[in-house]
């Protein structure tokens, strides 16, 4: 059970480093805010589509990484990378390919639904009393024989 705990707890981390690298280094550092909002908008796509995924890559980035509102988290970030898996279908299965592949997004798809099944692992902000106190962070399970 110890090394289940702690192999969620990397799976988590690694998620949210991965959105939240994703969120701030690539879209607000790198192609910057505008220019983000410009490629969203150069296919099709309203700007506030733009603005809620650099939001919810930092956000959701961030909570991950801290264990906290862990499946909450996971599960919100499934339509960014269902999005992201979306718009790298026609550019083959390697993510070196031109344009970058798919097979980076749906590995991403599959680690959130990883910790959205199966949570925040044994070091997160979510295992604290008071979080669990607020019926956030556990499954329907858990509140149940809670």
């Amino acid at each position: 059970m110890l090394n289940q705990a702690f192999g969620m707890t990397i799976t988590r981390i690694a998620l949210g480093i991965v959105l939240f690298a994703h969120g701030y280094i690539l879209k607000v550092e790198t192609f910057t805010i505008g220019g983000t909002v410009g490629f969203f908008e150069s296919i099709g796509l309203p700007a506030i589509a733009a603005y809620l995924v650099i939001g919810g890559e930092i956000l959701g980035g961030i909570a991950l990484i801290l264990g906290a509102f862990t499946r909450l988290a996971a599960w919100l970030s499934l339509p960014i990378l269902l999005g992201a898996t979306w718009m790298h279908l026609g550019n083959n299965w390697v993510f070196s390919a031109e344009g970058g592949g798919w097979e980076f997004p749906i590995l991403l798809v599959a680690l959130a639904v990883a910790v959205g099944l199966g949570g925040a692992g044994k070091y997160a902000i979510d295992n604290l009393d008071w979080m669990k106190n607020l019926n956030l962070t556990q499954s329907t399970a858990q509140q149940a024989t809670a």
